[in-house]
C-alpha cells in the first residue's frame, strides 16, 4: 500500500487540510496551489482577479481559466437553484458589516446600524465569453466567491494532485472537502457526520470519489445595533437569512455543487418536502438532530454529512474550530 502524507495550512480565511497517498512533495504543491487560488479569488485583496472584475463594471475583463470557471459555475448554480444561490450578494454582505477579513469584523460592527437591505441583483446580466475567458459584469453587480470557492478549490487541487501522480488525494478547505482515488486505509475515505454544536457523531459514511460541504449560520456571526448578523445572505431580501436550519451539509460528486446545495437549502430554509418539491432528490441516510439538517441533494450522487476534519487514517471528524461556509 502506498504511503500517505498530510499537512495543515491556512487559506481563504480558514483551515486547509491536504492528504496525499503518494509522494510527499505533492503536499507542498497542493498548499501552494490553494494559496494561488486565494490570490486570484479573494474579495479582500485589491489586486485579485475578483476585485479587478468587480471594479470594472461594463468592461470585458479577461481572467484566468480558474477564475472564469469560478464565475461560470456560480452563474450555473444561480440558474439551477432558481436564484436561491446567488453570488451577487456582495453589496448586501458589505452592508451587513462583513466588509473585511472576518477577524476584524466583530470588533468594529458593534453598535453600528446597517442600511436597509436590498435584494441581490442576480446573474441575468452577466456575460461570459468562454473563447477568451472574459467576464462582463453589468453596473451594480459584484461577485462574492465565498459561497462556492472553497468547494471548487478542493475540486481543482485534488484533480491536479492525482494528475501529478498521487494514488489518492483529499483536499479539505474549511470543511468543504473533495476526495479522489485510493484512501490511506485502502478501502474508503471515512466521514464521521457530527452535530456541529455538540461534536457528537451521528453516523459514518465511506466515500470513494466525492465531495462534502457544509453551510452553517452558527459561525461567522457579529453584533450590530439591529441585532446579531451572520454571513449567509438571503438574495431575495439582501438580509441575513432567517432559517430554521443551523447547519446544512451535503455529499455530492463535486465540491462546488456540494457547497451550493448546502447553502441553497440553508438560505432557503427549505423543509424536506420543499426540497423534494424543488426537484431535489433526497437519499438515505437523511438525518436531523437539534439544530442540524443533514440532507442530500442530487446533481451527481448524494447523501448527507457535516463539518469535518481528516486524520491520516482517512477518518474524518469535526474540528473544534471548523468553519463551514
Amino acid at each position: 500500500m502506498p504511503t500517505s502524507y498530510e499537512a495543515l495550512g491556512r487559506v481563504m480565511g480558514t483551515d486547509a487540510h491536504v492528504v496525499v497517498v503518494g509522494e510527499r512533495a505533492l503536499l507542498d504543491g497542493a498548499h501552494a496551489r490553494l494559496a494561488d487560488l486565494e490570490r486570484r479569488w479573494s474579495r479582500f485583496r485589491p489586486a485579485s482577479e475578483i476585485s479587478r472584475l468587480n471594479g470594472l463594471p461594463g468592461h470585458h475583463v479577461v481572467v484566468s481559466p480558474d477564475t472564469f470557471t469560478l464565475v461560470a459555475r456560480a452563474v450555473d448554480a444561480w440558474r439551477a437553484t432558481g436564484g436561491l444561490f446567488d453570488p451577487t450578494v456582495l453589496p448586501a454582505l458589505r452592508s451587513a458589516g462583513y466588509d473585511r477579513d472576518f477577524s476584524e469584523v466583530p470588533a468594529r460592527t458593534a453598535g453600528a446600524t446597517p442600511p436597509a437591505p436590498q435584494p441581490a441583483p442576480g446573474c441575468a446580466g452577466i456575460v461570459l465569453d468562454a473563447d477568451v475567458h472574459a467576464v462582463t459584469l453589468p453596473a451594480g453587480v459584484e461577485i462574492d466567491p465565498g459561497g462556492i470557492g472553497k468547494g471548487l478549490a478542493a475540486d481543482l487541487v485534488s484533480a491536479e494532485v492525482i494528475d501529478a501522480g498521487a494514488h489518492g488525494a483529499l483536499v479539505n478547505v474549511g470543511g468543504d472537502l473533495r476526495v479522489r482515488g485510493e484512501p490511506p486505509n485502502g478501502r474508503t475515505w471515512d466521514v464521521a457526520v457530527v452535530d456541529p454544536e455538540s461534536s457528537l457523531e451521528i453516523l459514518r459514511v465511506g466515500l470513494h470519489d466525492g465531495a462534502v460541504a457544509t453551510s452553517s449560520r452558527m459561525r461567522r456571526r457579529w453584533p450590530m445595533r439591529a441585532g446579531e448578523m451572520h454571513h449567509l445572505i438571503d438574495p431575495r431580501t439582501g438580509a441575513p437569512s432567517v432559517t430554521p436550519h443551523a447547519t446544512v451539509a451535503a455529499i455530492a460528486h463535486e465540491g462546488w455543487w456540494a457547497e451550493v446545495a448546502a447553502k441553497t437549502v440553508l438560505v432557503g430554509g427549505l423543509s424536506l418536502e420543499e426540497v423534494r418539491a424543488a426537484g431535489v432528490d433526497l437519499q438515505a441516510p437523511s438525518t436531523r438532530t437539534a439544530g442540524l439538517a443533514c440532507v442530500g441533494v442530487t446533481h451527481g450522487a448524494i447523501t448527507a454529512a457535516a463539518v469535518m476534519r481528516v486524520t491520516s487514517s482517512g477518518a474524518t471528524s469535526a474540528p473544534a474550530n471548523g468553519a463551514g461556509g
